[in-house]
């Protein structure tokens, strides 16, 4: 995009620490309210909407009694909310005064920063932030790190220009998205009619009568090399395998123990109201999953995969795990409970159609190598590309390692 070439030619730009740009770092009280009665939200990681805090989607609101009486933390309208803690990567730019918990910190832009063009600026240093946190149980990020942050400031008016091009990038992505989640919401109400049948009219059976029991790998004197399916590999919006990891005998985790194969339904019964699912195609068969799994494998006599597949994201067996997990920290179904959930079993014919109705209805809301979805991931990798563009300002690169370097070696010398 030459106008984007001609915005970045010749523009001076100062690398300066957070701390000389922004004039305030609100970092919230540990406390959390016990009384939710007023009118101020109180939000969490969830509450994010696209790029803004809006609401407590929970409803849970603050007194301005509550909030003297406990000294609690309010962020201004615009200001722009950074995860420090947990999920590190999360940014919201708050559309009316509101609370967080601690996994947060504020930063409140002086005169000479656009807070939209800080947001866009913080989702380039996730990795940064990452590399900056603690090493432990919960990694966590000082507000002294946040206040050392070096950003470049270019003019106002090329902030101004930089934010225009790069929210045209994310509304055009927001408007796809809008249309995708309006299909999605079309694909549940046929899917839920489809898999609907009255009792008496066919037969009735759990998961367990249905599915064939499962071995665990003999790691000993076992030198092959998997690929290992965590609780984190598995995608909750396309109920497929994203990202996997290459274990041995020798480094493998203690949960690494469940072998998998083609059509195995595998859920995670950790937190299994996530809803994190999919069907195991040839690419992983004989790959190895986590415990934290269950493996559902049909007896193809009497049920298609794609049948406990598709039973498996329905209303019902997501009411079914929310009712039957225990534990609040992490809440987990065990995989006896979940195989005693009971679903409608027709003739192999009707299933086959169901199916092949339902596939054509996945397909255009999942995949993402058709349809919408594809044009939305080409969409953020487009955004993704002028983003960092726009604000790396490459010649201006090595001067901003430089600096960051100087500030190292004066503080190593000061502490001397």
């Amino acid at each position: 995009m030459s106008t984007i070439k001609e915005l970045l030619d010749g523009v001076e730009v100062e690398w300066k620490q957070m701390k000389d740009v922004c004039i305030d770092f609100i970092v919230p009280m540990r406390d959390r309210p016990k009384i939710f009665d007023g009118d101020i939200p109180w939000c969490r990681i969830e509450d994010i909407e696209g790029q803004y805090f809006n609401e407590s989607k929970s409803s849970l609101c603050v007194s301005e009694e509550i909030i003297k009486k406990m000294n609690l933390k309010v962020y201004p309208t615009g200001t722009v909310i950074c995860s420090c803690s947990a999920s590190i990567g999360s940014y919201a730019i708050n559309t009316r005064p509101l609370i967080t918990n601690q996994t947060f910190i504020g930063l409140v832009c002086g005169n000479t920063l656009i807070n939209k063009y800080l947001f866009y600026y913080m989702n380039t240093q996730t990795k940064v932030l990452q590399q900056l946190s603690t090493t432990g149980t919960i990694p966590y990020i000082s507000r002294k790190k946040f206040e050392e942050l070096l950003i470049p400031i270019p003019p106002l008016s090329v902030q101004k220009e930089i934010v225009r091009i790069l929210d045209t990038f994310t509304e055009l992505t927001a408007e796809l998205t809008a249309e995708l989640t309006a299909r999605k919401k079309q694909y549940n109400y046929y899917r839920e009619q489809l898999l609907s049948f009255e009792e008496g009219k066919v037969e009735w059976k759990t998961l367990g009568e249905i599915t064939l029991p499962t071995n665990n790998i003999r790691w000993k004197d076992n030198d092959n090399t998997y690929r290992y399916i965590d609780l984190t590999s598995v995608s909750r919006d396309t109920n497929s395998i994203i990202e996997t990891s290459e274990i041995n005998a020798k480094n493998a985790p203690s949960r690494a123990q469940k072998i998998v194969f083609k059509n195995d339904v595998i859920f995670a019964t950790t937190r299994p109201t996530q809803q994190r699912l999919c069907l195991i195609d040839d690419e992983y068969s004989g790959e190895i999953a986590s415990t934290g799994y269950c493996v559902l494998r049909a007896k193809t006599d009497e049920v298609l995969p794609k049948w406990i597949f598709f039973h498996s994201t329905s209303i019902n067996f997501k009411n079914y795990v929310e009712e039957n997990q225990s534990g609040s920290a992490y809440p987990a179904i065990s995989d006896a409970k979940l195989k005693e959930f009971k679903i409608p079993v027709p003739p192999l014919e009707e299933q086959v159609r169901i199916v092949s109705i339902l596939d054509k209805f996945d397909t255009l809301t999942t995949s993402i190598s058709e349809g919408l979805p594809k044009e939305i991931e080409l969409r953020k990798k487009q955004y993704e590309y002028y983003r960092d563009m726009l604000l790396t300002f490459p010649s201006l690169r090595a001067a901003g390692e430089a600096i960051q370097k100087s500030e190292a070696i004066r503080k190593n010398n000061t502490t001397r």
